[in-house]
C-alpha cells in the first residue's frame, strides 16, 4: 500500500537548505529573518480574517434595517414588535416624510445601546449608524421641492442598500481569498488533540459509621506463652494474681452505638415520602450508604422520641428504613429502590408506608418503657388488668392502705374498668395475655396519633405501669399481699 507523503508539502520551513542569501550576511540570520517575516505575515492575516468577519457581521445585520426603513417610507405600516426603531408601537401607523422623520427623532432621543460585538475604542452602535445615514440622505433631499423630497428619499435609501450589499459581497471574496492562503500552510493553530487517554482513579469507599455493628465479629488474636513452675512450699500467695488478671478480664467497657456524621445528620432532615430528594442527596453523598448508616438513624430516632421531638422520629425511621431497603434489593438497589418510589409504584409504596408507621409505632412504645425505666432502674413493666368493675363491698388489707380512702380507690378501678372496655377485642386479648410483644403487635395496626393515645390511657389509667418488684395488689384478690392497690 503506498503511503501518502503530499500533507507535508503544506510545511513553511524557516532553514531550507535551498536558501540563497548575501555573502557578506551569515545564514542564521537570514533563517531568523525568515522565521520574522513568516509569522508577521501570519499574524496580520489572521487580524485581517477577524476584521472581515467581523464587518461582514455588521452589514448583516444593518443592510435588511435599510430595506425595512425603505419600506415604511414607501407606505408599509409597522409590526409594533420586535426591539428595531423602525417597527417599534409609537410609530407602526406612520408613512413617509413623517415616519422619516419621527425614526431621526426617535434614533437621536433614545438609541439602543446594541453594538456589533467587537473590542475597538468608541465603537459606533446599529442605530448611530443608521441616524448618520439617514442624515446624510437627508442632506442631499432638503434642497429639493417638498413634493419631491420623499422619492429623493427612496432613492437615497435604494442606492445605498444596494452599495451595502455590493461591498459586502466584495468583502466575502476577500475573506476566501485570506482563508485560502491560510490553509496553504500547516500552522500551530491547526494542531489538535486527537485523543488523550487518562487514567482517573476511582473515589474512594467511604468508611463505615463509627461504632457500627457489622456481620462480621472482629476476631480476637491470642498470644501463647510459655511459663516455667517452680515447686514451692507455700503455693496459696500464687494463685492471687491471676485471679486478679482474670477479674479485670470480664470486665469490659459498654458497646458504644452508632453515631450521625454530618452528612446523615443533613440526610435525616429530609421530608417524608419525598423519594426524589432524598435520591438526589444519596448520589452526591456517598457516605451515606455506608454499614451502619441505618442503625444510626435508629438510635437517633429513639433519642428524639425520648426527648419529645416525634417529627424529627419518624423522619429518622423513614430515612432508616430506605437504607434498609436499598441495601436488601442487592448491589444496585439504591436505583432499584427509588426508581419504583418515584415512578408511583403502587405495590411497593403501601408496603413502605406501613412498614415506617409500624415501625414508629412500635419505637414509641420502646421510649415510653425506657423513659420509665431510666426513671426507676429496679422497676419492672406490669399489666394490670380488671376482670370487672371494683364489687360493692370493695375491703383494702395490707401494709400502708390504712390512710387510704375506699371511695377514692373505687373510683380509681372504676376509671381502669372504663378505660379498658373502651378498647378493642384485640387490644384487651393482648393485655389479658401479658406480654409486651402482643400488644406492640396490636399498636403497629393503628395510626400513629392512636397508638399514643393508647399508651397515654394505659399510663394513665394504670393498666400499663413501672414499678418495683415485689406483690402487686389488682383488686384485692391476692392471698400474699406484700404491696399497695393502684
Amino acid at each position: 500500500m503506498p503511503l501518502n507523503y503530499s500533507k507535508w508539502n503544506q510545511l513553511e520551513l524557516s532553514d531550507d537548505s535551498d536558501i540563497e542569501g548575501h555573502p557578506n550576511v551569515d545564514k542564521r540570520s537570514l533563517i531568523r529573518w525568515k522565521q520574522r517575516d513568516i509569522h508577521e505575515k501570519r499574524e496580520i492575516r489572521k487580524h485581517r480574517i477577524e476584521a472581515l468577519t467581523a464587518e461582514i457581521a455588521c452589514n448583516n445585520v444593518l443592510e435588511p434595517r435599510l430595506k425595512r426603513v425603505r419600506e415604511r417610507v414607501a407606505g408599509a405600516l409597522g409590526t409594533g414588535q420586535g426591539a428595531s426603531a423602525e417597527d417599534a408601537e409609537a410609530g407602526k401607523t406612520q408613512t413617509g416624510l413623517n415616519f422619516f422623520q419621527y425614526l431621526v427623532d426617535r434614533l437621536q432621543t433614545s438609541p439602543s445601546p446594541a453594538a456589533p460585538p467587537t473590542n475597538a475604542k468608541d465603537q459606533p452602535t446599529y442605530d448611530a449608524m443608521v441616524l448618520s445615514l439617514l442624515l446624510q440622505i437627508y442632506g442631499d433631499v432638503k434642497a429639493l421641492p417638498k413634493d419631491d423630497q420623499e422619492k429623493g428619499v427612496l432613492d437615497g435609501m435604494e442606492k445605498h442598500t444596494k452599495q451595502l450589499s455590493e461591498h459586502t459581497r466584495k468583502l466575502q471574496g476577500e475573506l476566501e481569498v485570506e482563508i485560502k492562503e491560510q490553509k496553504k500552510h500547516i500552522t500551530s493553530d491547526d494542531i489538535k488533540e486527537g485523543w488523550e487517554s487518562k487514567y482517573v482513579p476511582p473515589k474512594p469507599t467511604p468508611p463505615p459509621i463509627k461504632n457500627a455493628i457489622t456481620e462480621t465479629a472482629p476476631t480476637k488474636t491470642t498470644s501463647k506463652t510459655t511459663t516455667t513452675t517452680y515447686e514451692v512450699l507455700n503455693p496459696g500467695p500464687s494463685s492471687s494474681p491471676p485471679a486478679a488478671a482474670a477479674a479485670e478480664d470480664e470486665d469490659e467497657e459498654p458497646e458504644a452505638l452508632p453515631e450521625l456524621t454530618p452528612a446523615l445528620t443533613r440526610f435525616s432532615r429530609l421530608p417524608l415520602w419525598d423519594y426524589s430528594k432524598s435520591f438526589f442527596f444519596i448520589q452526591n453523598n456517598r457516605d451515606v450508604v455506608v454499614p451502619g448508616a441505618s442503625d444510626a438513624l435508629l438510635v437517633a430516632a429513639f433519642q428524639a422520641q425520648s426527648d419529645g421531638n416525634a417529627a424529627y422520629a419518624k423522619q429518622c425511621v423513614h430515612q432508616s428504613l430506605l437504607l434498609q431497603y436499598c441495601d436488601k434489593l442487592g448491589r444496585d438497589g439504591v436505583r432499584v429502590f427509588f426508581q419504583k418510589m418515584i415512578a408511583g409504584d403502587k405495590r411497593a409504596i403501601p408496603i413502605f408506608i406501613k412498614d415506617v408507621e409500624d415501625t414508629y409505632a412500635h419505637l414509641i412504645t420502646r421510649a415510653a418503657a425506657a423513659e420509665a425505666s431510666d426513671t426507676n432502674p429496679n422497676s419492672t413493666i406490669t399489666f394490670n388488668v380488671p376482670d370487672g368493675p371494683p364489687p360493692d363491698d370493695l375491703v383494702l388489707e395490707g401494709p400502708g392502705t390504712e390512710d387510704m380512702d375506699v371511695e377514692e380507690v373505687r373510683k380509681a378501678l372504676m376509671m381502669r374498668w372504663t378505660v379498658f372496655q373502651g378498647f378493642s377485642d384485640k387490644l384487651k386479648d393482648a393485655l389479658k395475655d401479658g406480654t409486651l410483644e402482643k400488644i406492640n403487635k396490636v399498636l403497629a395496626d393503628m395510626e400513629v396519633a392512636e397508638a399514643e393515645d393508647v399508651v397515654s390511657k394505659l399510663d394513665l389509667a394504670g393498666i400499663m405501669s413501672f414499678a418495683e418488684g415485689g406483690i402487686r395488689d389488682e383488686t384485692g384478690r391476692g392471698e400474699d399481699v406484700d404491696g399497695e392497690v393502684e
